[in-house]
């Protein structure tokens, strides 16, 4: 039997504010264990729980950027149900009337050897608190309470059952986190859980409408993880029914040590919890004066980018989807090209998604800390441009500047010059080698007036070398046509 895979995702994105949601607790990462949980926080009698505004904004930004639509009014309600990290024994969220309501995220994906574009609606984004966190360790036995997380803004972004594979799923997520760090909503940072995935698996038989019974894999935080918890998942759920058994709808978690999912909990039917409106919080009004606001702070968006890209530049599709990837990569790209000028534009993409990507993924360095800078690469580019360097001595003038760690603009004139990599380009020295190699090649000459015209090549590699690689070479092939043609 054929099966079809069915995953969709929440994303748990933590808000870039200064305090919590509700409170004025500041949510700081690292801090000593339940130093950063207030009366409001443990939801302690007495004390009434105040919107974040900025919380709403950040909300308002991501609704605009997808597309969908922001709700005039919006409700929360207490999401009941115990865990130890929960004293208060429930989650304000939002269930029926959420924030930001539709939208789309496209994004692309390799599918056998191809660049796929695919566009997954979202079902909803909705404002809540977090809870706080269980610690295991170094309680001899027992477990920690740390409250700290508890009241941490966050906007969980549910995506409608519509991606296929592993690969789509985590083209998405990786799509979603560039985004969410994009708009300056979210940081992005995985380890410490500022942007977490839950992801729901399920298999049907190929060409089935109705869903199978999904599982959900909880707090995925790497995509590494995602894709190997995916196809684990999924492997597990064909095995079972082919076997004769049944999935049961469950809560896994994924376990990286021994690359398997494990049940946390099962799910008796959908509806896990129960949700009562909040009596403490009123409806959050959002007025179209406070959207237009927000609008008008957005930067440009990675598809607007894109768009522009491709036409301002003459990109192809794929370098521009690429080039877009990151907020960071897009403002390096753009500095390169308005030094570099718009004619090196391909160039400097080439060299963006080439050298530059596996320096950085060799040294393990982020863009932001390149040693190499975007004017600094502008004048390398412009010197393979003007005939000075050889695509293949740019890289030798790259990997020195790399390790020059100089903020010199000019590092790679000095860098040429030190390392004696000027192109022969003069006429009159080149024609002299040329000269000198059709002298002592008569065999390949003979061929290539024979109409043997790939007999040219073991010329024009006679010629580099014996300009020790320092001749233009189209200058060479130019000057050899013409010889070979007189």
């Amino acid at each position: 039997m054929q099966w079809e895979v069915v995953i969709g995702l929440e994303n748990h994105v933590q808000l870039t504010t200064q305090s919590k949601i509700f409170s004025g607790s500041a949510i700081r990462f690292g801090a000593e264990p339940n130093t950063q949980a207030s009366p409001v926080d443990l939801a302690l009698p007495g004390v009434l729980p105040v919107l974040n505004r900025g919380a709403v904004e950040r909300a308002i930004r991501f609704g605009l950027a997808v597309g969908g639509t922001i709700a005039p009014e919006s409700v929360f309600a207490r999401k009941n149900y115990f865990y130890p990290d929960l004293p208060k024994g429930y989650q304000i969220s939002q269930f029926a009337d959420p924030v930001v309501q539709g939208g789309t995220l496209t994004f692309a994906y390799e599918k056998d050897g191809k660049l796929e574009m695919k566009t997954v609606n979202l079902t909803r984004a909705h404002l809540e608190e977090d809870a706080g966190k269980s610690l295991h360790e170094d309680y001899a036995g027992m477990s920690g309470i740390d409250l700290n997380r508890a009241g941490t803004p966050l906007l969980e972004i549910v995506s409608e059952p519509e991606m296929r594979s592993a690969a789509e799923a985590v083209a998405y997520a990786k799509a979603m986190h560039s985004l969410v760090m994009w708009l300056g909503v979210c940081d992005g940072n995985m380890q410490e859980g500022s942007f977490r995935c839950d992801v729901n698996v399920s298999v049907r038989p190929v060409g089935q409408q109705e869903f199978g019974t999904r599982c959900e894999i909880k707090n995925l935080n790497s995509f590494r993880f995602m894709e190997e918890a995916i196809h684990y998942e999924v492997r597990r759920q064909i095995e079972l029914i082919e076997d004769g058994g049944k999935v049961i709808q469950a809560t896994r978690l994924w376990d990286p040590d021994r690359k398997e999912t494990r049940s946390m909990r099962t799910k008796e039917d959908a509806q896990d919890y129960r949700y009562f409106p909040d009596p403490d919080l009123p409806p959050l009004a959002i007025g179209q004066d406070w959207i237009e606001r927000v609008k008008a702070e957005m930067p440009e968006l990675p598809g607007a980018m894109r768009a522009r890209f491709t036409g301002e530049y003459g990109l192809p599709e794929y370098d521009s989807l690429v080039l877009t990837s990151s907020q960071t990569m897009a403002t390096y790209y753009e500095a390169v090209v308005a030094k570099a000028g718009k004619e090196n534009a391909k160039s400097a993409a080439n060299w963006m998604m080439g050298d530059v990507s596996s320096t950085l993924n060799r040294e393990g360095v982020e863009l932001q800390a390149s040693p190499v800078s975007a004017a600094q690469l502008a004048l390398l580019l412009k010197r393979i441009a003007d005939g000075t360097i050889s695509n293949k001595a740019a890289k030798e003038v790259f990997a020195a500047m790399w390790d020059a760690k100089s903020d010199d603009e000019a590092l790679a004139d000095t860098v040429i010059d030190q390392k004696g990599l000027k192109q022969i380009s003069d006429t009159g020295a080149l024609e002299a080698i040329v000269d000198e190699v059709l002298a002592a090649n008569a065999k390949s000459v003979e061929q290539y007036r024979a109409g043997k015209e790939a007999a040219i090549n073991a010329l024009i590699g006679q010629a580099m070398k014996a300009s020790k690689g320092k001749a233009n070479p189209a200058q060479v092939t130019e000057l050899l046509k013409k010889k070979l043609t007189s």
